[in-house]
C-alpha cells in the first residue's frame, strides 16, 4: 500500500500506525526550558524565546530581542511481551508464540530556534523552527507478526511566524502561522507462514507540506502573576497519491486525514524573589481522529480515538545569579481507546522532568532538561482483515517508555 506523495500532514497516518512520545502522535520536544519542567506554565513564563511555540501572545511579555536554539534528544524504550500471532492456513487457524521484543523504539534529536523582535511598545513579531513529529518504531525482519509490526520513520519540522499587540498593560493578543514539512517511512509485510509468500501489505513513502495557525492571549494581574491561553487549528488535510488497498490499486486517489486542534491554559505565579510555581492545562481534540478515508476506498482505518488532557505542574528555583533549577511533572492522557495495537503503545503516562540554568552573562543563559517518561503495560488484541474474513490476529502486551535530554542556548541582546 503505497500511500500520500504531496502532503507531509499525511506523515502523522504513519505516525498513526507507530509509536510517539506524547498521547496520540504529539510530540512535545519545543524547548530544554520546558523539558525540564515537564512544560509546565510553557504558555505564559516567556523566560526565552521558545514560548512563541506555545503562545504567540506571549511574546509581547519581550522588551528587547531574543534568540533561543536548542536541540532535545529522543531515546525511546518499547517493548512487546508475551504475546502470541494466530494466522488462518489451509487447514484452519493455527497459533504461535512470538519472542519477547524490545528495542524497538528509536533515538533521534530533534533541533529548533526561536527569535522574537519588538518592533515598538505594542508589536512584536517571531519566528520559529522545531518538529512536532519525529519517531522510529522498527521490528526485525525477523519478526513473525510483521504485518503488525514492521517499520516505521518519521521527520518532520515545523516553520512558525507570529506577530504580537500589547493592548495595555495587563492584556496582549497574538497569533501566527504554521507551516510543516516532513517526509516518512512505513512498510508493512505479510509473512510466508500460512499466507502465502512473502509480500509488502503496507510501503509508505511521504514527504509534503501542511497549513495551520494558531491564536493566544496573556493577562498579567502584576509582574509576579500572570495567566496565558492559546488555541492552535489543525485542519482535516487532504492528500493526494497513488494508493493501493487490499491488492486494489487507485491513481490520483486522496486521503481524507482529520488532525486535532489543541487548547492550552497555563498559570505563573512568582511567591517570592527566587521561588516561583507554575501550571499548564492543555486539550487535544483526538475524537476528530476516528478513521481514514478515501475517495477511492471509504474507510481504509478506523482509529476511534479519544479527547485528552495533560496536566503538568512545575516549579523554579533562582539559587543565585548564575544558577537556576527547576523541576515538573506532567499527566499525559492515552488517545488511543477500544481499538489498540502493537505497533501504538500508547497508555496513559507519568513525565518526571527536571532541569537548570546556567547563566553565561547578562545577556546569555545555557539551559539543560531532563525528563523521564513512563508508560504501563497495555493488552492488546489486533486482527488484519481481508473483506470480512479475519486472516491473523496478535496478542501481546505493550510497553512505551522514554528518556529526553535538552539542551539550549539564549540571548537577549
Amino acid at each position: 500500500m503505497k500511500l500520500f506523495n504531496k502532503t507531509l500532514l499525511a506523515v502523522a497516518v504513519t505516525l498513526a500506525s507507530s509509536q510517539a512520545m506524547a498521547a496520540g502522535f504529539q510530540l512535545n520536544s519545543q524547548s530544554a526550558t520546558g523539558l525540564g519542567r515537564a512544560f509546565a506554565g510553557d504558555a505564559v513564563i516567556a523566560d526565552n524565546a521558545a514560548v512563541m511555540a506555545r503562545n504567540s501572545a506571549a511574546m509581547a511579555l519581550f522588551d528587547t530581542t531574543a534568540i533561543s536554539l536548542g536541540v532535545t534528544y529522543i531515546d525511546t524504550d518499547v517493548t512487546l511481551k508475551d504475546a502470541s500471532l494466530t494466522y488462518l492456513t489451509n487447514t484452519g487457524y493455527q497459533s504461535v508464540g512470538l519472542p519477547d521484543v524490545s528495542d524497538i523504539g528509536g533515538a533521534t534529536p530533534v533541533p529548533n530556534i526561536f527569535i522574537v523582535h519588538p518592533i515598538n511598545e505594542q508589536w512584536s513579531i517571531g519566528f520559529g523552527a522545531y518538529s512536532n513529529f519525529g519517531t522510529t518504531t522498527e521490528y526485525s525482519d525477523s519478526f513473525a507478526a510483521d504485518i503488525f509490526g514492521g517499520t516505521t520513520k518519521v521527520r518532520s519540522a515545523n516553520i512558525q511566524g507570529s506577530v504580537s499587540y500589547r493592548i495595555n498593560n495587563n492584556f496582549s493578543i497574538g497569533a501566527g502561522l504554521d507551516i510543516v514539512s516532513g517526509s516518512g517511512e512505513l512498510y508493512r509485510e505479510f509473512k510466508s507462514a500460512g499466507m502465502g509468500p512473502s509480500a509488502p501489505a503496507l510501503d509508505v513513502e511521504a514527504e509534503g507540506y501542511g497549513l495551520g495557525w494558531n491564536i493566544g492571549a496573556v493577562y498579567e494581574v502584576n509582574d509576579n502573576h500572570r495567566f496565558g491561553l492559546s488555541y492552535r487549528y489543525s485542519p482535516t488535510i487532504k492528500a493526494d497519491g497513488d494508493f493501493v488497498y487490499q491488492g486494489q490499486a487507485a491513481a490520483d486517489d486522496t486521503l481524507h486525514l482529520p488532525l486535532p486542534s489543541i487548547a492550552e491554559f497555563s498559570g505563573y505565579h512568582k511567591l517570592t524573589n527566587q521561588f516561583a510555581v507554575h501550571y499548564s492545562a492543555q486539550f487535544i481534540q483526538w475524537s476528530n481522529f476516528d478513521t481514514l478515508d478515501t475517495d477511492a476506498f471509504g474507510t481504509i482505518k478506523e482509529y476511534n480515538w479519544r479527547d485528552t488532557w495533560h496536566f503538568s505542574v512545575g516549579g523554579t528555583y533562582d539559587i543565585n545569579n548564575a544558577w537556576t533549577v527547576r523541576a515538573g511533572y506532567m499527566y499525559d492522557m492515552g488517545a488511543v481507546d477500544e481499538i489498540q495495537s502493537i505497533a501504538i503503545p500508547d497508555s496513559d503516562r507519568h513525565w518526571f522532568s527536571a532541569g537548570l540554568t546556567y547563566r553565561l552573562s547578562e545577556h546569555s543563559d545555557l539551559d539543560f532538561g531532563l525528563t523521564y517518561l513512563m508508560g504501563k503495560d497495555i493488552d492488546v488484541t489486533e486482527s488484519q482483515y481481508l473483506g470480512p474474513l479475519p486472516v491473523a490476529t496478535v496478542n501481546g502486551t505493550t510497553r512505551a517508555n522514554a528518556w529526553m535530554y535538552g539542551i539550549q542556548y539564549s540571548y537577549k541582546f
